[in-house]
């Protein structure tokens, strides 16, 4: 298996894929730096050799946050907006939707498994 950025890229896959499993690197990126880069998208993972190996890493490493670099910057962009108060961080923090979405029928991957809370218990009328 080739490691392009520190990661293990699958081989038998395109190069064009076998870029997108490495975070933060998506379809327009994996194509610009192949590009850039000179090396035909089609080819093989594991038909490439070390200085072409080499060049997409240094690519990489030179113009794009990846990995656990990229992480640690969402995180920290989460953590800024839950230490100023903002209206989205009082949302990551309730661990509900951020962006405007409903709750009241969906946002079940956000809130989680529900919570059934007992009802009112029906009152029998008398006859």
């Amino acid at each position: 298996m080739p490691r392009i950025a520190g990661i293990d890229v699958p081989d038998k896959k395109k190069i064009l894929f076998a870029l997108q499993y490495i975070h933060g690197i998506g379809p327009k990126f994996a194509a610009d730096i192949l590009k850039e880069a000179k090396i035909n998208p089609d080819a093989r993972a594991n038909e490439l050799d070390e200085n072409a190996l080499a060049s997409i890493n240094a690519l990489i490493d030179a113009n794009y946050l990846v990995e656990g670099a990229l992480r640690r910057q969402v995180q920290q962009n989460i953590q800024r907006l839950k230490d100023i108060r903002s209206y989205r961080g009082e949302r990551h923090r309730r661990g509900l939707p951020v962006r405007g979405q409903r709750t009241k029928s969906n946002a079940r991957t956000r809130k989680g498994k529900k919570k059934t809370v007992a009802g009112k218990k029906g009152v029998k009328a008398k006859a």
